[in-house]
């Protein structure tokens, strides 16, 4: 079994992410904002 994890698979596709796409990821990290209160969390999109 332990060989089987270990094989790197030679068909492995490589993905490139387009630029809007990291940079819409971006943006709506800065944008989230996580409260934690009371071991309570809320989260809020800062538009």
């Amino acid at each position: 079994m332990a060989k089987l994890y270990s094989k790197k698979n030679k068909t492995e596709i490589v993905m490139n992410p387009r630029d809007e796409t990291i940079s819409f990821i971006l943006n709506y990290s800065k944008a989230l904002r996580v409260i934690t209160h009371k071991n309570m969390k809320f989260e809020s999109l800062q538009n």
